[in-house]
């Protein structure tokens, strides 16, 4: 009956922790640990564009990127993994996890090497060709975030769902910290071949160009690497079970599929797929009446915590460099010259993803599944709407409230010391919409999505997550 669980999906749900487990972690993770270097890598070039094409010998201190380039070149991404989830998150659920996958994964490989590759002969003509490739690239990696999530959960089981997915999650320090390392290895073999001065001795002979230009192509192209790597590994791995059985309706392939995956020996359920799938209380759509009943409340809940967390998030990681600047980390600008300036960067951003992003993350590993997800998620506190209002708005907010001390051609802000407390309490509104979010811990996607309940079964209980049939 439909309120029966297919029995190839309650294998995976009751499945002991195997290789297979690991392998999806592996290969599900390296795409996020891909999308956080291609994001982040960003933020540890754009002092280096502002000297290169913004430079003015004349002038004390050297060249920054305007205002609009600045938010240009550090959002344009962004923007473009807003669009990417929303489009491959649909397109996930027409085609299937796997071929979508795998068209994201070239994507992010061709922009990563075309972003590298930027053409032109002038200042716009280099940065116009950047931010194209660069929404590109997002939009790429828009697609990487829902899928990659989506594989690993209807991979897992119900016990370590949790911490399985944050494992998947948790790629992205690495993602960071391997962006820091990076950018330190390539401007350290530059510092040591060209010995040139700092910027305040010799304007001039501070910045060594075309040689230097080539130091943020080189890191940001190195994103490339990873993503190509794992292609192959992606096409190999069979398509979810959950899809393959619910949505596209072959119960033969599911039960085959997933027999080599767990190594026992599983029935096709055709009758029983033919009656879930055919259940038309389950066919409702994102925007109806049912599924705001349901759900309506645990997807505000979800959207807005990631909304305004993701604000603090993006904003503190693409912005570090200005908070080193004003905390002392790193010298002035003009104390620096335009390579070694890159170095002090990439060090600082290593050292906090190597002593606090990273640690952070496999905590949340380590304990989702015992604390639950809420307390996890207290403890933290749609997505890329944020990162998008973090990257614009923190650029502007943490200019200094004195004229003289703001970058060339920005207005004066709130400064730094104010944008951090304002992240605060950002965070602090985080915590209140997390109350509205169920935990979900050590329950099949089934239970929480009420997906083979009947109308009477819905009635005694209306709590769940957010995730329909696709219809």
């Amino acid at each position: 009956m439909s309120g029966q669980q297919l029995g190839v999906l309650n294998a995976l749900d009751v499945a002991k922790t195997q290789w297979y487990h690991f392998t999806a972690i592996v290969i599900a993770g390296m795409g996020f640990f891909t999308d956080a270097y291609d994001l982040f890598c960003i933020s540890l070039v754009t002092k280096l564009l502002g000297r290169i094409y913004y430079t003015d010998i004349k002038e004390p201190k050297p060249g920054v990127l305007p205002p609009n380039v600045q938010a240009a070149v550090t959002g344009v991404a962004l923007c473009g993994t807003l669009a990417g989830q929303l489009f491959f998150g649909w397109l996930g659920d027409k085609m299937g996890r796997k071929r979508v996958y795998g068209l994201t994964l070239m994507l992010m490989v061709v922009c990563s090497i075309a972003s590298g590759l930027s053409f032109g002969s002038s200042a716009k003509g280099v940065i116009a060709t950047l931010c194209f490739f660069r929404f590109w690239l997002g939009f790429g990696i828009g697609g990487d975030y829902p899928l990659s999530a989506t594989i690993m959960s209807e991979y897992a089981n119900k016990k370590t769902r949790g911490a399985f997915i944050a494992a998947v999650f948790a790629m992205q320090g690495f993602g960071i910290l391997a962006g820091g390392i990076v950018a330190l290895i390539v401007s350290s073999a530059f510092d040591h071949h060209y010995k040139v001065p700092t910027y305040k001795e010799n304007p001039q002979a501070s910045l060594v160009l075309p040689a230097f230009d080539y130091v943020w192509r080189i890191i940001l192209m190195f994103g490339a690497v990873p993503a190509a790597l794992t292609y192959y590994w992606r096409m190999k791995m069979p398509e979810t079970a959950r899809y393959t059985a619910l949505v596209a309706k072959n119960a033969k392939q599911a039960a085959s599929d997933m027999s080599k995956v767990l190594q026992v020996e599983l029935e096709a359920e055709e009758e029983k797929v033919r009656e879930i799938t055919e259940n038309q209380s389950q066919k409702f759509g994102l925007f109806s009446k049912e599924f705001a009943k349901r759900h309506g409340l645990h997807l505000l809940g979800t959207t807005t915590t990631w909304f305004l967390l993701d604000i603090a998030f993006y904003s503190q990681n693409l912005f570090q460099k200005d908070i080193f600047t004003a905390i002392g980390w790193i010298p002035p600008s003009q104390n620096m010259n335009a390579i070694h300036e890159v170095y002090r960067i990439a060090r600082a951003q290593t050292l906090i993803a190597l002593c606090s992003t990273v640690p952070g993350y496999w905590f949340t590993v380590a304990f989702i599944d015992h604390m639950g997800r809420f307390a996890i998620q207290l403890m933290a506190a749609a997505g890329k709407a944020g990162a998008i209002v973090g990257a614009f708005g923190f650029l502007y907010a943490s200019q200094s409230k004195d004229p003289k001390k703001t970058d060339k051609g920005y207005p004066t802000g709130i400064g730094v010391k104010n944008s951090l407390i304002m992240l605060g309490v950002i965070n602090f509104l985080g915590i209140i919409f997390t109350l509205l979010v169920p935990e979900s811990k050590g329950k099949s996607l089934e239970e929480l999505s009420k997906e083979n309940e009947d109308e009477g079964a819905e009635a005694i209980e209306m709590q769940g997550s957010a995730r329909t049939v696709p219809v």
